[in-house]
């Protein structure tokens, strides 16, 4: 437990800390989201999901050609924190370009992300993932 000021914080003793979580990453098989200490396994994506998605960023890559931005597909995460809580969602696709973004599996400052919902992710799409 620890103590700041006069309140008490209980951590959760399942939680990992966010290293765990990428190290975990690096050489699993599954991807997992992260929210706050807790690795959620991600179910895989439809074909038609994977196709938009794709369809999506091959039309930005073409697009932003040339540019200092970029487009990622599917496998790179975006690292947020929202109310001091670390979160790392993997987004169907996203555009970075702001030069603070040195990290290779995460970006932290996206200038766009798109999700394409499906009915079993578009409660959170909309919810959780919005937010941020």
């Amino acid at each position: 437990m620890e103590h700041i000021g006069v309140m008490q914080v209980v951590k959760d003793p399942a939680a990992i800390s966010v290293a765990e979580y990428l190290a975990g990453e690096q050489d699993g098989e599954v991807r997992h989201e992260f929210i706050g200490g807790t690795a959620h396994a991600m179910a895989g994506a439809s074909e038609e999901h994977n196709t938009i998605a794709m369809n999506i960023a091959t039309a930005l890559h073409a697009h932003l050609r040339g540019r200092p931005c970029r487009a990622f597909l599917l496998d790179l995460k975006v690292r947020l924190q929202i109310a001091r809580t670390d979160i790392f969602y993997y987004p169907d696709v996203m555009v970075a370009c702001d030069p603070r973004d040195s990290d290779r599996y995460f970006k932290r400052f996206p200038k766009v992300v798109i999700e394409v919902l499906s009915p079993d992710t578009e409660r959170t799409d909309r919810r959780e993932k919005f937010l941020s």
